[in-house]
């Protein structure tokens, strides 16, 4: 298996791809390339260095019995040794600080039909972050220092989406009721109808968390996605970010899924009923047709922070390509503390005031 690099052709400095222009950039020159440029100069996707260390590949480990499987590869551009898990896809050398991206783990089954590329930069996504905390008064001040906000992370995260086509039939009996009075007399006719409903739905990407380990509020809070703007898979849109690959198949999900869109279209048909008093199901079916799976990398910015006193991780969570955010954060007691001490105090001394004057 490889470790790659893209190299910049003008001073051989690391490119990685810059949400902003939607280019490759070298941080070195500032050269910038397009992505069928960078495909004619690299043709081959990159710079190798053949790893020779053990991992889950090559047989097993003692962290895999741990549930930790580490994999050793060499760095392309310094020789030092980076340090994976088993599904990590592409990360960065600690030493050189060289965008790095695991080539053997997006091979062959694993590889994605789709990457969504990232179209917030990381300073808009700091932005979004210091402006998500301006109002929450009781969050730690380290998680929001200079140095925890300099750790967030561009992560490619992956996902399974269900698209097919869906031949729904309902047959019901509809009720519509009419009222109305004569003199002491009250009437009411009563309208019974057969109705009918068919028609044909087409789904696109319904979408699944794809890891295990990606905490599914973290995964899931940040969604939708706009997939209009999924690009054919390439390697180097990984270049600059974390990634990783999946390690769910879509047997898992496939009755979840199926169940969901059979619900949904049953539930489109029935709105689909004009606006009678009663409506009584006799029948209805959904069949589906043509279900097509597909496998892609989609892009989230996260920062992740653990709890001095309770241990527990907390979150914050930023679509990488529309911005939307989601997060779970942790409360700096001390600060509810004075909070309490600043509206009780006043409110005691009046209080003692008050029953002194009365």
């Amino acid at each position: 298996m490889a470790a790659v690099t893209w190299k910049c052709p003008n001073c051989g400095g690391g490119l990685t791809f810059d949400p902003d222009s939607q280019k490759f950039e070298c941080e070195y020159c500032l050269s910038q390339f397009g992505k069928e440029e960078l495909e004619r100069i690299a043709p081959d996707e990159g710079e190798e260095q053949r790893d020779t260390a053990v991992g889950p590949e090559d047989g097993a480990g003692e962290g895999e019995a741990s549930g930790f499987a580490p994999v050793l590869y060499m760095c392309p551009s310094c020789g030092a040794e980076i340090v994976t898990d088993e599904t990590t896809a592409a990360t960065f050398c600690f030493y050189c600080h060289n965008p790095v991206v695991l080539k053997g783990r997006l091979d062959g089954a694993y590889k994605p039909d789709f990457v969504l590329p990232f179209a917030v930069e990381k300073e808009k996504a700091k932005e979004i972050f210091l402006g998500w905390l301006k109002k929450k008064r009781y969050v730690p001040a380290d998680f929001y220092s200079p140095e925890q906000i300099e750790k967030m992370t561009g992560v490619y995260f992956p996902y399974w989406l269900y698209s097919c086509q869906v031949d729904g039939r309902m047959e019901a009996e509809a009720t519509k009721l009419r009222v109305w009075d004569t003199g002491d007399m009250r009437y009411t006719e009563t309208q019974k109808y057969d109705v009918s409903r068919q028609g044909q739905m087409k789904v696109e990407h319904v979408t699944r968390n794809a890891l295990k380990k990606a905490d599914k509020q973290l995964v899931e809070g940040v969604m939708p996605f706009d997939l209009k703007e999924m690009k054919p898979f390439s390697m180097a849109f990984l270049s600059g970010f974390m990634a990783e690959k999946r390690d769910m198949e879509k047997q898992e999900f496939r009755q979840e899924i199926e169940t969901e869109v059979k619900a949904f279209a049953a539930d489109s048909l029935r709105s689909s009923v004009g606006p009678y008093n009663n409506v009584s199901i006799r029948s209805q079916s959904a069949q589906l047709q043509n279900p097509r799976w597909n496998y892609a990398l989609l892009p989230v910015w996260t920062l992740t922070y653990k709890g001095k006193k309770d241990g527990k991780i907390y979150y914050f969570a930023c679509n990488g390509q529309t911005g939307k955010i989601c997060g779970k954060l942790p409360v700096d007691s001390m600060k509810l503390w004075i909070f309490f001490l600043e509206i009780f105090l006043p409110l005691l001394a009046v209080l003692l005031v008050a029953g002194y004057l009365i």
